[in-house]
């Protein structure tokens, strides 16, 4: 970017504001201020220096500029995301890559938030671990020089690295020393990862300066996983064998088991657990040497770790299992905490020392939060698809009607398995001969969409039951999702992301819906239908014609006043009717859509003689094989046919 002639401040510690971008190699990108960030930000920067290295730009010392550069862009976009809360621009500039003795990288990122300082590091409060990098003290040990350039709407803070990683008058002072540079610390998979247990004096560089990228990578890798075995697993692979030649991961249940105050061997508890509760479960746990696994997880299982004095993430001694491993070694323990609560244990153990270098406990103690935090977001993730599996169970019929005379295909899938979905179906006997079924639509995904279904299904039930007619029972439920069902959803909207802002009054919720009664008599099923808003049905000759089987008639829940009217039509022996949700007809791929140019018609047209099962098969799977990727909607569909 250069030095601004606005800005009103720059601090550096060394050098001026970077050089213009002219005729030197550069990327930039902007980056949505959330906690992904600084993991675009870091692939940003590794692509870009792969690529330069590719064409011959960065010399030998593209590893060395690829991790420096890595780390300060992580960091600095953290910063920004974190304490300034706005959108970022990442830059990053290769300057005089023809002149060894001056190639740099350049990094640059800027906020929107001119009138506040980035953030330096600064201790953690006890009970939070919150990711916020560690400060500008990390990109004044890296860089060569530095700053932070204030604009009027805007703020840039940029770092300058030169080969080698460290500022050019201690790297000046130390040239021909032996020893190589750090090695590369962005690696792909979890083992390669740690550092060596046994620090040299250049693993101990690596310890002070490449585990920081490390533990961003770890966090990278851990962030993914909505499973907390599979963090478990994966922080196994981590730490053995490089940091440690064993770990096991304790998790605890937070709701029904509590750590009772520590008392090894006390009465009523084994080794500080509440008896009371399941106590600690022993998920994973890792040996270099596979043999030992088993017999380790024994001895592990009979000496739970006993948890200190108020949440600490420690490190703490742990007994060394003799019986398993030899009488020589050191093992310590690791508490488990994100948000203020604790979530396990994880411990770790090396035969042969005495104890473990400080360099390793630090690193695995904040290797420890990163899981901590992993394991707190797949927990909050599994009790979100359990409500949600709750809440559609208890939205969508236990069981699909017989009707007599009449096969009926159901398939019903929302896009994110668990639900709530935003379609619902139902099919219920009514009384007096009568049956009634509905395919339906809500507005939106969610708990919103939920109390809409939640209030739309059982009135449906309640008013057919009643004796309404088709119309009716349409006029009712518009003027229903007009009063309570918009007053309930807004409710649970408030309940889920917070009271609505100013100016933010009720908003509508609209349902499509398809829906009708049918009434078997001798010879066919009388069936009266009426669409509001909803794909229209289409109903399937045994000779494979095809024909729209209702008139389009405005969505619920949109027009006060609005008056609905039904059809009535003869399902005759052979006869299938198809009721869709626009998750069928509207499925992608590319620019176009499976019905254009009346696409699902001809495909039930090649559905002709197939019974009503194989009908619903046979669309469900033209619908998957439409587009290259999975469905990005819900899709439901509903296949009647007469007997």
């Amino acid at each position: 970017m250069g030095a601004i002639p606005t800005q009103r401040e720059t601090a550096s510690r060394a050098g001026g504001a970077p050089a213009p971008a002219d005729g030197h190699p550069q990327t930039r990108t902007t980056l949505t201020g959330s906690s992904l960030a600084p993991g675009a930000a870091r692939d940003l920067v590794r692509a870009a220096l792969t690529e330069w290295a590719g064409l011959g730009l960065t010399g030998p010392a593209a590893e060395e500029l690829g991790e420096g550069a890595t780390l300060v862009v992580s960091e600095l976009v953290t910063n920004a995301v974190v304490h300034a809360g706005t959108d970022v621009d990442v830059v990053l500039r290769l300057e005089h890559p023809a002149e060894p003795e001056h190639r740099a990288v350049v990094v640059e990122v800027t906020d929107r938030h001119p009138s506040r300082a980035p953030r330096d590091g600064m201790p953690d409060a006890v009970y939070e671990t919150p990711e916020y990098g560690r400060g500008l003290r990390l990109v004044a040990a890296l860089a060569d020089a530095w700053g932070v350039t204030y604009h009027r709407s805007a703020k840039t803070v940029w770092a300058r690295l030169l080969p080698g990683g460290e500022p050019h008058e201690e790297r000046t002072a130390q040239a021909g020393a032996a020893g190589d540079g750090p090695p590369a610390a962005s690696l792909s998979f979890a083992e390669a990862l740690a550092p060596d247990p046994h620090p040299s004096a250049r693993d101990r560089d690596w310890l002070g300066r490449g585990a920081l990228s490390f533990l961003a990578e770890a966090s990278d890798l851990l962030a993914g996983q909505l499973d907390e075995d599979l963090v478990a697993a994966l922080t196994g692979q981590l730490i053995v064998p490089r940091l440690a030649d064993w770990c096991a991961v304790w998790l605890e249940d937070e709701l029904s088991g509590r750590w009772d105050s520590p008392r090894p061997g006390g009465a009523g508890s084994a080794g500080g657990w509440d008896a009371g509760g399941p106590g600690p479960q022993l998920a994973r746990v890792w040996h270099i040497s596979e043999n030992h696994v088993e017999e380790l997880r024994r001895a592990l299982e009979k000496d739970p770790p006993v948890p200190p004095d108020g949440l600490r993430s420690g490190p703490a001694a742990h007994p060394w299992p003799a019986t398993v491993l030899g009488t020589h070694g050191v093992a310590l323990a690791y508490r488990l905490i994100a948000g203020g609560r604790p979530l396990g244990t994880l411990v770790i153990g090396r035969a042969g020392l005495l104890r473990f270098p400080d360099e390793v406990t630090g690193l695995v103690e904040d290797l420890g939060r990163r899981v901590a935090l992993a394991i707190g977001a797949a927990r909050q993730y599994a009790r979100q698809v359990t409500i949600s599996a709750v809440l559609q169970r208890g939205l969508l019929p236990g069981a699909v009607a017989e009707i007599p005379g009449v096969r009926s295909a159901l398939v019903h899938e929302p896009r994110e398995q668990g639900g709530p979905s935003g379609d619902f179906y139902d099919l219920f006997p009514a009384g007096d001969g009568r049956w009634c079924f509905a395919v339906g639509d809500v507005q939106g995904k969610g708990p919103e969409a939920a109390v809409v279904i939640g209030l739309a299904r059982p009135w449906l039930r309640l008013l057919a039951r009643e004796g309404y007619g088709v119309a009716d029972v349409l006029d009712r439920l518009n003027q229903l999702l007009l009063d309570d069902a918009t007053e309930a959803a807004d409710a649970a909207a408030r309940a889920f992301v917070g009271p609505a802002g100013p100016g933010d009054g009720p908003q509508t919720r609209f349902l499509s819906l398809l829906y009708g009664e049918l009434a078997p008599f001798e010879g066919g099923v009388r069936c009266t239908l009426a669409s509001a808003g909803h794909p229209l049905p289409l109903l399937l000759g045994p000779d494979g014609s095809v024909i729209t089987a209702a008139q389009p008639q405005t969505l619920l829940g949109v027009i006060e006043d609005a008056t609905y009217t039904s059809e009535t039509l003869v399902l005759r022996p052979g006869d299938s009717l198809l009721c869709v949700t626009d998750g069928v007809t509207e499925r992608r791929s590319g620019s176009r859509q499976f019905d254009d140019g009346d696409g699902l018609a001809a495909a039930l047209s090649g559905c002709a003689g197939l019974d009503a099962d194989l009908i619903a098969d046979r669309i469900r799977r033209l619908v998957h094989e439409f587009g290259g990727q999975p469905p990005e909607d819900d899709l439901a569909l509903l296949v009647l046919q007469a007997e």
